[in-house]
């Protein structure tokens, strides 16, 4: 829960795996979710500061997830919208997490760090918003799909990334300097995260543990990264969710869906192909029209899932691991 009245879901009736933690001190008052994480990341941060430390604030707001509650702050902003309850829910959400943002940006500039501090927004998966069929162009229009599925909908997330005060002279700026107001069209992952903070600290990983990620310095700069992989790898050998059973690879500008057990979602067919240049919102399915490319993308999924040593369905028959096939 949301609710501070209900105790962020700590009670006696309430799944403890959903409960809030670490937040008993707002208990019984009306203080919403993301308000209460609001006052305690500006605590945090304010310690940080006090001590002279570095700090590293991963601020992950459970808003937009679900369940839907609405922020009674912003509810009426929304009543006369025309949308179903849930979805009126669902944007009083985002409403606070954008002022939650806004306050904390104001925090650090009022503790005079903001030059010295880097903001990265994302999302962790596509949109949840209760709006339209989950494999429809709908609650993440113009793409089709949402959190979950296998089409761009499901996949694709924001990505904003500033210096929280912009100061092209300050020497932390010019280590890794950003284009104001430009839009990267190449791929980034989250795993470039993790190289990219390194190198600004000035600091090597540890020799056990695997970088998966290459560095966002030439993208963050607006600038393009012919060294940059041009393919991507999706695995979910998994079920139930708005996808079932399903890996998708990217390559230059085409992407392959490989279904383990076809179904209606996927008209009855192990195989869908996208040209996402000229077919950013899957709209039309090239798989029987381009044979040799739908064979040589596939032929790059197995590689790839090979070569990571994936795991794979299971046939409840045979109890036999279910492997993709070449068409």
């Amino acid at each position: 829960s949301y609710y501070g009245e209900k105790n962020y879901g700590n009670y006696a009736k309430g799944r403890a795996s959903h409960a809030v933690p670490h937040l008993k001190k707002y208990h019984g008052t009306d203080t919403f979710l993301t308000e209460a994480l609001t006052i305690e990341a500006k605590a945090r941060v304010d310690e940080a500061v006090e001590a002279r430390q570095p700090f590293y604030l991963y601020m992950a707001h459970y808003a937009v997830h679900a369940p839907f509650n609405s922020d009674p702050r912003f509810a009426e902003h929304y009543q006369d919208s025309g949308k179903p309850g849930p979805a009126q829910a669902f944007a009083t959400l985002i409403e606070g997490m954008d002022k939650s943002l806004g306050d904390l940006l104001d925090h650090i500039e009022q503790l005079g760090v903001a030059e010295n501090t880097l903001v990265f927004f994302l999302g962790d998966n596509g949109s949840d918003a209760p709006l339209g069929h989950q494999h429809a162009v709908a609650c993440a229009a113009p793409l089709r799909g949402k959190k979950g599925a296998h089409y761009e909908g499901g996949m694709r997330v924001p990505f904003i990334a500033a210096w929280a005060k912009p100061n092209a002279d300050h020497p932390q700026q010019q280590k890794l300097p950003i284009a104001i107001g430009s839009i990267q069209s190449q791929s980034a992952n989250v795993c470039d995260i993790f190289p990219t903070l390194l190198a600004l600290a000035e600091v090597d990983a540890p020799a056990d543990h695997p970088v998966d990620g290459a560095p966002l310095d030439a993208l963050l700069a607006g600038q393009a990264d012919d060294a940059r992989p041009d393919s991507f790898l999706m695995h979910y050998p998994h079920s139930p969710h708005r996808s079932d059973y399903f890996t998708c690879y990217w390559k230059g500008d085409w992407k392959v869906i490989y279904h383990y057990f076809p179904s209606k979602q996927s008209d009855g067919s192990h195989y869908q192909l996208y040209n996402l240049a000229d077919d950013p919102f899957e709209s039309t399915d090239l798989s029987a029209e381009h044979p040799d490319k739908l064979r040589s993308m596939m032929e790059g999924l197995i590689a790839n899932l090979e070569s990571h040593g994936a795991v794979y369905p299971i046939a409840k028959e045979s109890g036999d691991p279910v492997l993709p096939q070449l068409p």
